[in-house]
């Protein structure tokens, strides 16, 4: 061959030629298409992220009380500040409110009704006309819009004038309603501070209507009279990149000292924007570090890849550089032949693997976690790309180049003195580096485990990735497979034993073939350790990652599908939601529920209560949360239960007679079939004989309706000036007499309560507590205790300890009681019953009932969706991008095993076809040189399989639990638990080891081709 001698050198070995170039150009292409995943994974979920952050999240509003004279100068400053903090000026409202004015005609009431005036930015934007026009800017007469809600409450229709003034401002303000709007989304989360402008109507301690909506020019110009001006930027943050997260955050955080500074001393700054903002800069900082774990993996193994060829073919020349050498060849002379025959391999796969790169992407987008979330990696190769790439590929060519420069300096005689002469043990182990490196990655992932995440605080007081973290994992794997190292002679010679005392002579050939000499087995034995091992860690990661969500999604809901809102509303009352919420489709099974922030004995925690009995279809909680099952903590939960009196038919009024000795507060508690309780206030009985009438059908609300039968519960009587006694004398609904039993009560100043049916003894309250809590009250299960509910003490029995309860978040503490027993308990303590918060839903197919949910907005309920939540989860690019780039590994080091296996075993094969030949002379049959070869490899592949399935089992348990983050990069709630696919593990080792017999199968076949020249050559 003509040409360069580097060249004809480099081609004289075509087979470890092409291994080393297919090697490298794995290598350099893998880790430049993970380069570009860890890039574009963090772009997209930054702008997924920021195309999915609700208004609540993104809105940042400023405040300050205004006057004609002041409102311009202040408007200039805030525009002025929020377009100079943000990256593209935001679009902004202002929305103003006035003082209270008096409804027309009750001037001259003590406790009038009151109205408000306003002006929204943009309202005609954000709402529909149902009939008349939009106000215009007026001087003697203003002209206002008022929503749909209020003006059923008011009464007020287009072109009704009329007059009223203010209870600051005297001066009469003449109004004519010009139209009547209705928001396009009364109960989303723009209007959740503007309560008076999505209701109509707010009733406390004084009843308000409104707002009326004016032109701002005559709000300023009449209204605005110290009153509040609030300006709202709602930014585009769609074309947002990761490293403007963090600027971005602080410029938003400093408007509102700007500001102040500027002369707006009044000026109070809101957002939730920088502290999202923030969290997703660090969650992005997370993703793309513990996206470096599976990198470094890939780096070793291609490393150690390498050097296995390179050592194969520094030992396939030893003899020839030694007569160079002899010759008078330099080390100069022999390094610039190494080296230039390694960047003759290495440049071409540095040029080629950043138009590589992008085609391997699109095999990721078929994911199906990544194909599910609608993110498409569509990169292209750039100039860091190609920096990567060249990196990659000139630290392969040094790799290859050293073990030539290490025998550069032997001698022809000590060359052959060392030919053919083997030790048990390598140089690493001899020096003990394999111990050293142990020590190292136990440090590594304790400090994983310590952190949570491979990033940590730096010097500057900034966040970095922290290299030890990130490398623990790899070095865990490469320490772990050395350490198997140390086994292989004391196995082989256990083999050689074993096999020495069999007639057979084929498995004894090998055997003695192995133990003769390790360490040429031993190094491919390490690469298909780690391999193996990081294959399974790949799978177990992305299989306990898969299971985490649904174990967030669970925990997160507490059931199919939780429904939670206001317990009472205009359109569905008290006793009208669960109506609605149990007729969804495919509800199977309900319970009312109260959850909400409780003190516990001076611990701050979450009071869930629901139907025990309905635990074991709508509960859900993780077997190894709790010792007790759920159906335990079911039987257990339910405790004393109040009686009842069941109302006859269905009636829609209730009259009350009884008499009482003195004036006496007194509401009466009342139940429906569907376990919701409510009390309605009976006002202030006089003395005296009374006959209260009571409206059953308010309770359902205008479009609800009530599931009967309706019981009565009780009476609680509020605190009177003097001790009075009540005796109720009848009960009839709808006109009809009811039979109850008598009733009394005797009020003392404290207040009292009692039941239509009385219920057995009061006995403790029978709770589950979470971990923390049970120790800090210092009961567990089974024991009795007195505890604190909401500065209520009460006895209590706890029948159940979760580590963590449904709904809460991580750390936080928490009750749950049976709802039916826990208001029998507020009953007996004359307390009002608690009001149904929440909905609990069980639906085997949750789609439906949202679909139903979502077309009745008026219902103002917010719905949590076990199986939406799990979806969303699932698809946040940044807490499912690990996965990816752990495919891309696990493919790549499966690949790397296979061409380092098929290498190894064919030059090994190569170097002993001389011995081969002798035995065939000997008489050593075919079948019995396969066997012997089949030996050989077997110790290596079984080996190998069985080191790395265990090394990645407790690199799995050390490690994957830790890098199993949210989206946001927190821990996980509850804790990961392991999932180790053991049936996709067990196929991937049979597919493994099905290659790679059939490599040793195609070794063998080539040997006997080759058989007859070899005997006739020897």
């Amino acid at each position: 061959m003509r040409g360069p001698l580097v060249v004809k050198r480099a081609f004289s070995e075509p087979l470890l030629l092409l291994a080393a170039f297919g090697s490298i150009l794995l290598a350099t292409t893998t880790l430049v298409a993970l380069t570009m995943y860890a890039s574009s994974i963090a772009e997209a979920g930054v702008r997924r992220t920021m195309e999915t952050a609700s208004y609540a999240q993104t809105a940042a509003t400023i405040s300050a009380p205004v006057t004609a004279e002041t409102f311009p100068r202040y408007d200039q400053s805030v525009r002025a500040e929020l377009a100079r903090a943000y990256t593209s000026p935001p679009a902004i409202t202002t929305s103003f409110r006035s003082d209270s004015y008096t409804m027309p005609g009750q001037e001259d009431r003590e406790r009038p009704e009151l109205l408000r005036f306003g002006s929204y930015d943009g309202l005609d934007g954000q709402a529909r006309l149902v009939s008349g026009a939009w106000p215009k800017p007026g001087d003697e007469q203003v002209e206002a819009a008022i929503s749909l809600s209020a003006a059923s409450a008011t009464g007020f229709e287009v072109g009704r004038e009329f007059t009223t003034r203010g209870r600051l401002d005297p001066r009469p303000v003449k109004v004519r309603v010009v139209g009547i709007f209705q928001l396009s989304d009364p109960f989303g989360e723009r209007w959740a501070g503007e309560q008076l402008l999505s209701r109509g109507v707010d009733r406390g301690d004084f009843t308000t209507y409104g707002p009326l909506m004016v032109a701002r020019e005559t709000f300023i110009g009449r209204f605005a009279t110290s009153v509040n001006a609030t300006w709202t930027a709602v930014p585009d943050l769609r074309t947002l990149t990761p490293e403007q997260l963090r600027p971005l955050a602080g410029q938003i955080a400093q408007v509102g000292e700007r500001l102040k500074a500027d002369g707006c001393a009044g000026c109070v700054a809101a957002s939730r924007l920088p502290e999202m903002l923030t969290q997703l800069d660090t969650a992005s900082l997370v993703a793309r570090s513990t996206m470096l774990i599976p990198v470094l993996q890939l780096l070793l193994l291609a490393a150690y890849a390498l050097m296995l060829t390179a050592r194969l073919l520094a030992d396939h020349r030893r003899m020839e550089v030694a007569l160079l050498r002899s010759r008078g060849a330099g080390t100069m002379r022999l390094a610039a032949l190494a080296g230039g025959e390694a960047l003759l391999v290495a440049l071409p796969c540095a040029v080629v693997a950043p138009f590589l790169g992008p085609p391997l992407l699109a095999l990721v987008n078929l994911l199906p976690w990544i194909k599910a979330s609608g993110v498409r990696l569509a990169p292209v190769a750039d100039a860091g790309t190609f920096v990567v790439s060249f990196g990659v590929a000139l630290a392969a060519a040094v790799l290859l180049v050293l073990p030539a420069l290490a025998g550069a300096r032997r001698t022809y005689v000590e060359e052959q003195s060392a030919r053919g002469r083997g030790g048990g043990r390598g140089l690493i182990e001899r020096a003990g580096a394999d111990l050293a490196l142990l020590v190292v990655a136990g440090l590594a992932i304790w400090q994983l485990q310590r952190y949570g995440a491979p990033v940590t605080t730096t010097a500057a007081g900034g966040l970095g990735i922290d290299p030890l973290i990130i490398s623990g994992p790899a070095l865990a794997l490469l320490t772990g497979g050395m350490l198997g190292l140390r086994l292989v002679p004391r196995i082989s010679r256990l083999a050689e034993r074993l096999t020495s005392r069999r007639p057979t002579l084929a498995p004894a050939l090998g055997a003695w073939q192995v133990s003769r000499r390790p360490l040429k087995y031993a190094g491919p034995a390490l690469l298909l350790t780690m391999a193996i091992s990081i294959g399974i860690v790949s799978l177990a990661t992305a299989s306990t990652w898969r299971s985490s969500q649904l174990d967030q999604a669970r925990h997160q809901t507490g059931a199919d599908l939780r429904l939670s809102g206001p317990p009472d509303g205009p359109e569905l009352g008290a006793l009208g939601r669960g109506t609605a919420f149990t007729a969804l489709p495919g509800v199977t099974a309900s319970s009312p529920g109260f959850r909400g922030q409780s003190e516990v004995s001076g611990e701050s925690g979450l009071l869930l209560a629901l139907d025990a009995g309905k635990l074991g279809e709508l509960y859900h909680l993780r077997p190894d949360l709790s010792a007790q099952s759920v159906g335990e903590l079911s039987r257990a939960l339910a405790g004393d239960r109040a009686g009842k009196l069941d109302l006859p038919g269905k009636p829609t009024e209730l009259t009350l007679r009884a008499e009482a000795s003195a004036d006496l507060p007194l509401r009466l508690v009342v139940s429906d079939a569907l376990g919701v309780w409510r009390d309605v206030s009976l006002g202030v009985l006089k003395p005296g004989a009374n006959q209260v009438e009571v409206d059953l059908r308010s309770l359902a609300g205008r479009s609800g309706t009530i599931t009967y039968p309706l019981s009565l519960r009780g009476l609680v009587a509020g605190t009177p000036e003097n001790t009075a006694s009540l005796k109720v004398t009848g009960l009839s609904a709808d006109g009809q007499d009811v039979a109850a039993p008598a009733l009394t009560l005797n009020v003392p100043r404290t207040g009292t309560a009692a039941a239509f049916v009385p219920g057995p003894a009061a006995t403790p309250l029978p709770v589950v507590l979470t971990a923390d809590l049970a120790t800090s009250l210092k009961l567990g299960v089974g024991q009795t205790g007195r505890a604190s509910i909401d500065r209520r003490v009460m006895p209590i029995k706890v029948v159940g300890v979760v580590e963590t309860m449904p709904t809460t978040a991580a750390g936080q503490k928490a009750v749950l009681a049976d709802w039916e027993t826990l208001q029998t308990h507020e009953l007996a303590a004359a307390q009002p019953p608690r009001p149904a918060t929440e909905w609990w839903l069980a639906d085997a197919d949750t789609s439906a009932a949202t679909t139903a949910l979502k077309g009745h907005p008026e219902w103002d309920v917010t719905a949590l969706d076990q199986r939406e939540l799990a979806a969303t989860l699932r698809d946040d690019p940044l807490a499912s991008g690990l996965q990816g780039a752990l495919m891309l590994g696990f493919l790549a080091a499966l690949v790397f095993a296979v061409l380092g296996f098929l290498v190894n075993a064919a030059v090994a094969a190569r170097e002993r076809m001389a011995e081969f030949a002798i035995l065939r002379a000997l008489g050593v049959s075919s079948r019995q040189m396969f066997g012997m070869l089949a030996m050989e490899q077997a110790f290596v592949i079984g080996l190998s399989l069985a080191a790395g399935t265990g090394l990645a089992v407790v690199v799995g348990v050390l490690v994957v639990p830790h890098i199993v983050l949210t989206g946001q990069a927190a821990a996980v709630t509850p804790d990961v638990e392991l999932d180790i696919p053991w049936a996709a593990t067990g196929v991937m080792l049979v597919l493994v080891t099905g290659v790679l017999f059939a490599i040793v199968a195609g070794l063998a076949r080539n040997l006997r081709r080759q058989e007859l020249g070899l005997r006739e050559e020897q």
